[in-house]
């Protein structure tokens, strides 16, 4: 089955799902429970197969619980980070749902097991609450313990029927295309956005490219506003060849999304002990400062939000943002955001962040930011991309490029907004497009209505204004008309129409002469 037959056969089987709940569970809802039944299949297979050790003679799934010693459950922690016992198997539990009259109450006892069963490993932090998003007890489910059950049995079934092998060996990536199905689907519907909790992965490929590239090895890998960490991961699928030395790191103020970081990362082989997910708000209570500098970053913070900015007057003297001389105006943080991932940049490194196009142009602080920028010649590239690439949000973002690293102090700007490939509901980019992006980011060649290094001189001269559009020259779509050629057909036009006129007067003169003869 190719990558476009198994995406499609997942749309299908989601749908289904949806069709057997429809009307009992809120589609924005409903995407958590989809998603955390794909995410307790997979590690009850992964956990399976580490058990089994590739013996097939073993079936853990066919063993009794009792069989299982203090011992054996010690070593599987420590290396997993995690334990279900067979009969806690994802694959145990969905063959009989449509007959457990307590399904939801054994499911809640489930994840409370499998999320206890860390406790006091070096893992507890990254398994702790891993399930609180998947409330099986819920009314959201239905009002009576039948109801819920029926519906938890035909969520369990409908991920039961994905036929794809093991998760390892899909052509897809289950858990990103899955979640991008659903926000599509349900995030205009539910009046909420998407965009904000996750980067589409076209998008996320580019962006892991320009942050890794000519990159033999980074350090390790770090998102300040990481929401399901689909941006580490794609630096993990585009560069499995090279090596992330210290892991993964993000941070996420949503809980629900950070939640479904820490399940990616699982979902993606990602053992525990290679992630650090954290929970809070990275621009008052960063975390990580500690395990800085990071050779590679990714982010596509929340554009143009509020945040606490000079009401607390201790942000002009954090480390961030002092050397900027002014914070990001608090009511948009966009730049604030930016300086905190500069600060976390290594001297060898890039950091690629989708950011708000005004912040380019504007004045005030975020002038004063980019000058900042500009004269330490931080920037290495500013890109515009086209819009509708993103859920919940039609506008047309720019990618701003750091490096601490540069050899000259030109500035790149790149005019992608004509690069895209219409959908039904969003444009995406291609792998061409995204290709002929990296050709010229990596040439920083001049390339005609497209891309244009622009000297640190030219910038100051114009205000350190860092819009795609001041220094690259749009290309004239307009038809191109010829003067002299118009004219003579005009010409000719009016001759024919005198002479038409000239024979609908003889006409009139005739019936008027034949009316006065009667």
């Amino acid at each position: 089955m190719t990558s476009t037959q198994q995406r499609a056969a997942l749309q299908r089987q989601i749908w289904q799902i949806a069709n057997d709940v429809r009307g009992a569970v809120d589609g924005w809802d409903f995407k958590q429970y989809v998603l955390g039944t794909l995410f307790y299949r997979f590690i009850s297979e992964n956990f399976a197969g580490y058990i089994e050790g590739g013996d097939d003679s073993i079936h853990y799934a066919e063993l009794p619980d009792s069989v299982i010693t203090p011992e054996i459950k010690d070593d599987a922690i420590k290396t997993k980070g995690f334990f279900l016992y067979p009969s806690q198997l994802f694959s145990k539990v969905a063959a009989s749902a449509n007959t457990n009259d307590s399904l939801n109450t054994d499911l809640a006892a489930i994840f409370a097991a499998i999320e206890s069963s860390a406790n006091g490993y070096p893992s507890e932090r990254d398994i702790k609450g891993l399930f609180a998003d998947f409330d099986t007890t819920s009314n959201r489910l239905g009002n009576t313990v039948a109801d819920k059950n029926s519906r938890l049995a035909a969520v369990l079934k409908g991920v039961a029927g994905l036929d794809f092998g093991d998760f390892d060996d899909s052509r897809i990536d289950l858990f990103g295309d899955a979640y991008e199905f659903l926000i599509s689907n349900y995030a205009a519907n539910a009046g909420k956005s998407g965009g904000e909790f996750f980067t589409p992965q076209h998008v996320s490929r580019l962006i892991a490219q320009l942050a890794m590239h000519k990159q033999t090895s980074v350090n390790k890998i770090y998102d300040p506003a990481c929401g399901s960490g689909s941006l580490l991961l794609q630096a993990k699928k585009h560069f499995d060849a090279h090596i992330i030395e210290d892991g993964f790191f993000g941070q996420e103020i949503n809980h629900t999304t950070y939640n479904l970081a820490r399940m990616n990362m699982f979902l993606h082989n990602v053992n525990y002990d290679k992630f650090n997910i954290q929970l809070g708000n990275t621009l008052e209570e960063p975390h990580f400062a500690e395990d800085r500098p990071f050779d590679a970053i990714v982010s596509n913070p929340p554009y143009s939000v509020k945040w606490i900015g000079s009401d607390d007057p201790t942000l002009i003297n954090d480390e961030r943002f002092a050397p900027a001389g002014v914070l990001a105006p608090k009511s948009k943080a966009d730049f604030a955001f930016v300086l905190h991932a500069l600060n976390y940049l290594s001297s060898k490194g890039r950091a690629a962040i989708v950011c708000f196009p005004g912040i380019f142009y504007r004045g005030g602080a975020e002038q004063k930011i980019r000058q900042y920028l500009v004269d330490n010649n931080y920037v290495e590239t500013v890109i515009s991309l086209a819009p509708n690439l993103f859920y919940g949000t039609t506008i047309a973002v720019n990618i701003l490029v750091l490096s601490k690293r540069k050899t000259d102090t030109n500035t790149q700007f790149i005019d992608a907004s004509g690069l895209f490939k219409k959908e039904t509901n969003n444009n995406i980019l291609t792998d061409e497009h995204i290709e002929k992006i990296m050709a010229v980011f990596d040439s920083k060649a001049d390339v005609e209505h497209f891309a244009k290094s622009v000297s640190f001189d030219a910038i100051t001269g114009n205000d350190y204004n860092l819009s795609v559009s001041s220094y690259v020259e749009a290309r004239d779509n307009r038809e191109v008309v010829d003067i002299a050629q118009l004219n003579a057909e005009l010409l000719i036009t009016v001759a024919k129409i005198d002479k038409l006129r000239s024979e609908i007067d003889a006409i009139v003169r005739e019936i008027e002469g034949e009316e006065l003869e009667a």
